[in-house]
């Protein structure tokens, strides 16, 4: 094979892909817990470690005749066998060279004796110039390295195996070629490399793109092997910044390398209580390079495999395009390819603004929004897609903006418990990030922050009377207009608190630095281009469960009153508020449909039985912490001040939902009963 030809299964390499996922001793749970996700997101291998020292260290023995078999059949496996046992080294340590070279290779023996019939190929040692994997100190021309790794290639070879040398990093192509002279090319199948552009500050000065380091590396193997593969056998982006969509970019482009194949690393992140390597252990970076989380929360990567493999992962990246013409003065909307975000985007954009759509696609189903704005708008929508919680990331899509929304947020209480610090982090320096990118910009563009109701807290003081199917203050004044801006703040759970935390900075931004803003703490907003859950979106998950025939879990006695508000009302009062902010800054209104759209959960459930024409399946469980026996937003200053009020009645809205997911979700059926349609 020629230098500059690319190698035979290239085209392959973009289709296939596997994952690196170290298995330690006593896993037996974990490893049950990972492989079928592995499985599930498309990946054709697994590499992981068999450790010579850990396989002759007490209880060893038993875990890799367990862990290699039950791997083995189900998935292409690669066995990197390494790390010397102590006692059989020459510094005492796993890093060390044995003391007997020819050791190594019995030991390969040895493995491919018995594990044999589950792996094709097997790797021989792992990054020899890194002094926790291979202590170059003993070993400063790598003579006994080429001695050892050679003879056990050798023999492998005449096992039956395709032995595969394991990559430096960062690549050395000295050292490649050193091993060519050496005549350790010149006995195995493949040569890996190691590379993690993006992520390690030690590749940061050296690293010249994958196009150059594979073909300096083609050139060496060329020159003693011209049939060895190329196998990247390490590669992988760590989200320690939480920049998820900057990984499945950086995943798809590895898939597009010039090498026989690809192991990205890792299938999961490294708990934080687990030290990665002695003198790392306060790097974050190692502890965030996996498609999913440590408890098993699947990160962006991980969902877009899940959900349709290399196909689904391209179209989504191949969304971004943030580029705008010089001089343009562009809407920015953070969360815009949410529920909210969506339909104001698509608003201004109706009228010819330019509108970024800042959105990292968390959340299942809103790059649908995204890709249908791009469909109905082309070359004005300009999505950026990062994440707020990471300021270096999101700068640069502020430069220009002469308006912010700022809609993306972790927006369930029930995760806000599971996960403080994640919804702390998304939500209060998520917004923080926001207003610092607006300033450091410096053309004081006007920030509108989407705040919550639950800032009010549970309102347990709130004295209520029980009726049939509803709860109702006892209070004659807030029974008539609902809960106005001069409530006391009460945050309550941990959604609350960073939502609230984020309101009051928007606030004081104004105060502080003389940034336009305003705040709407919202009520329920329903409406099109809502993916409702049961944590979020309750009108339109309502909606969904019922067209699907399925049954609704009720928490609470579903006496819970709500006024809800259409989100083509909610735009007006966005745009409301935007269009005012040179008097209205600094200040905040509560955006609700008001008393004339208060409904009770059980008032929605009998309206969503006539609107089905069938009746419901229901269950009721425990109250959820924080939740508020009554909300209705007093809207009053929205309408003094700017005069909005809402337009669409709660039954005509829910109608307009119902029939935008039968066309938009279920395909044109059921077939809702006749009503008069409404247009919104």
């Amino acid at each position: 094979m020629s230098s500059t030809a690319s190698p035979p299964s290239a085209a392959k390499g973009s289709r296939t892909y596997g994952f690196v996922e170290w298995f330690r001793p006593g896993e037996y749970e974990r490893t049950l817990e990972v492989l079928p996700h592995i499985k599930a997101s498309g990946a054709s291998y697994l590499r992981t470690h068999l450790s010579w020292a850990e396989y002759l260290a007490p209880g060893g023995e038993e875990w890799f005749d367990w862990m290699i078999p039950t791997v083995g059949k189900e998935i292409d496996l690669l066995l990197c066998v390494h790390y010397t046992p102590p006692s059989m080294s020459r510094t005492g340590r796993s890093s060390g060279p044995p003391v007997d070279l020819k050791s190594y290779a019995d030991f390969v023996d040895h493995v491919i004796t018995r594990y044999g019939q589950y792996f094709t190929h097997i790797e021989l040692w792992n990054e020899p110039n890194n002094l926790l994997d291979w202590d170059w100190r003993e070993d400063k021309d790598f003579l006994m390295f080429c001695e050892m790794v050679g003879g056990a290639a050798y023999w492998a070879k005449h096992r039956g195996k395709k032995p595969v040398l394991g990559g430096p990093c960062p690549f050395d192509p000295n050292w490649l070629n050193l091993m060519g002279e050496r005549g350790v090319l010149n006995v195995v199948d493949a040569v890996g490399f190691h590379g993690f552009p993006g992520t390690w500050d030690s590749e940061e000065g050296t690293w010249g793109g994958w196009d150059m380091h594979l073909g300096e590396m083609r050139a060496v193997i060329d020159r003693y092997n011209p049939d060895a593969e190329i196998w990247v056998t390490e590669t992988g982006y760590s989200t320690w910044r939480s920049d998820e969509l900057e990984q499945a970019h950086r995943f798809a482009r590895a898939l597009e390398v010039p090498a026989d194949r690809m192991y990205w690393y890792s299938w999961r992140d490294v708990p934080p209580d687990v030290p990665v390597q002695e003198g790392l252990w306060f790097d974050p970076r190692h502890y965030h390079l996996g498609a999913v989380s440590h408890d098993g929360q699947p990160k962006l990567l991980a969902r877009l495999l899940m959900e349709g493999g290399v196909q689904r992962l391209k179209a989504l990246t191949d969304l971004a395009s943030p580029r705008i013409s010089t001089g343009a003065a562009p809407i920015v909307i953070t969360g815009g390819s949410g529920f909210i975000g969506s339909n104001l985007a698509d608003s201004f954009l109706g009228d010819g603004e330019d509108v970024v759509i800042l959105d990292n696609l968390g959340r299942p189903g809103v790059d649908q929004n995204l890709a249908w704005l791009k469909e109905r708008h082309g070359a004005r929508v300009h999505p950026v897609l990062a994440d707020v919680r990471d300021l270096h990331g999101i700068e640069p899509a502020f430069r220009d903006a002469k308006a912010v929304f700022h809609f993306a947020a972790q927006t369930a209480v029930t995760t806000s418990l599971t996960h403080p610090l994640d919804d702390f982090e998304a939500n209060a320096r998520g917004t923080i990030n926001v207003l610092e990118a607006v300033r450091k910009a410096g053309r004081q563009a006007p920030v509108v922050f989407a705040s919550t109701n639950k800032v009010y807290g549970a309102l347990e003081n709130l004295g209520m009377l029980e009726l049939d199917d509803r709860y109702i203050p006892a209070n004659e004044a807030i029974r008539a207009n609902g809960i106005g801006e001069d409530r006391p703040l009460s945050f309550c759970t941990p959604y609350g608190c960073s939502k609230g935390v984020a309101d009051q900075y928007v606030l004081d931004y104004s105060k502080s630095y003389a940034v336009p803003t305003a705040v709407l703490r919202m009520s329920c907003i329903y409406g099109p281009r809502q993916f409702g859950t049961e944590d979020q979106g309750w009108v339109a998950h309502f909606l969904i469960r019922a067209l699907a025939g399925d049954g609704i879990s009720i928490y609470g006695d579903g006496k819970q009153v709500r006024d809800i508000l259409h989100v083509s009302d909610a735009v007006a009062a966005y745009r409301a508020v935007l269009a005012s902010i040179g008097t209205i800054s600094g200040q905040v209104f509560n955006l609700g449909g008001g008393p004339r759209n208060a409904v009770s959960i059980l008032s929605v459930l009998r309206e969503i039985e006539k609107l089905t024409g069938r009746p419901l399946s229901t269950e009721f469980g425990d109250w959820r912490a924080g939740d508020q026996y009554f909300f209705v937003a007093d809207t009053r200053k929205l309408t003094s001040e700017l005069g909005w009020q809402p337009n669409i009645r709660w039954r005509d809205g829910m109608r307009h939902l119902a029939e935008w997911l039968v066309e938009n979700r279920f395909g044109g059926g059921p077939v809702l009963p006749q009503r008069q349609r409404i247009t919104a």
